[in-house]
């Protein structure tokens, strides 16, 4: 079954909706150890920092900064998906403020 997507929806206009959402790591992923912390029940999770985004997010484009090593879960959210949509409708379509 395929799952639908809205092709309005690109990365390039979210302004990083998705950076929000708790990321859990994967034994495969290879994410540098300063972009994660270990949770409460002993997972290990990318971390956020105060402002509640990701660590790896650029605060200035509200680009990943490690785009092409990024977490298993990161690489398969699908862009334009129904949960990448309500991300964006929960947020609102620029949520994400740089400077």
């Amino acid at each position: 079954m395929t799952q639908r997507t809205d092709p309005a929806v690109t990365c390039a206009s979210c302004a990083a909706c998705c950076c929000r959402l708790e990321v859990m790591l994967q034994g495969e992923d290879d994410v540098p150890p300063g972009l994660t912390k270990e949770d409460p029940l002993g997972g290990w999770v990318m971390a956020r920092l105060d402002d509640g985004w990701c660590a790896a997010l650029d605060r200035d484009t509200a680009r990943c900064t490690i785009y092409e090593h990024r977490p298993t879960i990161c690489h398969d959210y699908a862009m334009g998906d129904a949960d990448c949509v309500e991300e964006r409708r929960r947020y609102g379509e620029a949520p994400f403020v740089t400077g």
